[in-house]
């Protein structure tokens, strides 16, 4: 994908207990160091807020991150999960292709395909099909992963549609697409980021974005 680099999916969660639960990196001190502001959903949801996790580039610079809200989603294989309700929203600064830190290569633009990738893999990270074992699990994710990929370098085309949502109180054009998993979209900020985000069991037709005041509270 011209837009949107693999490398840079560590935004979704990559470390998994034996019992399939992702490990949650939950410190604030990657936040406080991001060059660009943290998006959450805005003042209309007063359920609990809860940190992920950044994703940094190879010289640690901060590219994007995570921040959670309703309940805290789990990997398991039982219909219990289906009951879980919740949306991350995930922030990405905004860059033209460029060099690497150490001169030895270029770095992919970050796009609104950038934002619709991560959420896509975020989503997947917290999917587990009820009649997959430990043993398929793997093979089902990296087959649903290289298809959340290939979605998100094609956001003109079905299975895409758009939805306006606010974002800083303005409406905001986004991506936007279902699944049997939940739902993903990707869309610009006004202020030199991109948002992706991703949930279950919340609608996102009423969701809004706004720049996050404090970090240090979702923690």
């Amino acid at each position: 994908m011209e837009t949107t680099s693999r490398v840079g999916a560590d935004g979704a969660p990559s470390t998994v207990t034996a019992e399939g639960v992702p490990t949650a990196r939950r410190t604030v001190d990657g936040y406080l160091q991001a060059p660009f502001p943290w998006y959450g959903l805005d003042e209309a949801f007063a359920g609990p807020r809860w940190l992920m996790q950044v994703g940094t580039a190879a010289d640690g610079t901060v590219q994007h991150g995570s921040t959670g809200h309703g309940d805290e989603p789990s990997v398991r294989s039982d219909a219990s999960a289906e009951k879980e309700r919740f949306a991350v929203v995930v922030t990405v600064a905004a860059s033209p292709v460029r060099h690497s830190g150490d001169g030895t290569g270029v770095l992919d633009a970050t796009t609104v395909s950038s934002a619709a990738w991560l959420a896509g893999s975020g989503l997947l990270a917290y999917t587990w099909p009820p009649q997959l074992d430990h043993m398929l699990r793997d093979d089902w994710l990296d087959q649903q992963t290289e298809t959340a990929f290939e979605l998100a370098d094609d956001l003109g085309n079905a299975p895409w549609s758009t939805l306006s949502l606010p974002v800083d109180g303005v409406p905001v054009e986004f991506h936007y697409r279902e699944s049997e998993f939940g739902w993903v979209l990707a869309g610009s900020a006004h202020n030199g980021v991109h948002i992706g985000a991703y949930g279950r069991g919340m609608s996102a037709y009423g969701l809004g974005f706004s720049v996050i005041a404090d970090i240090e509270a979702y923690s």
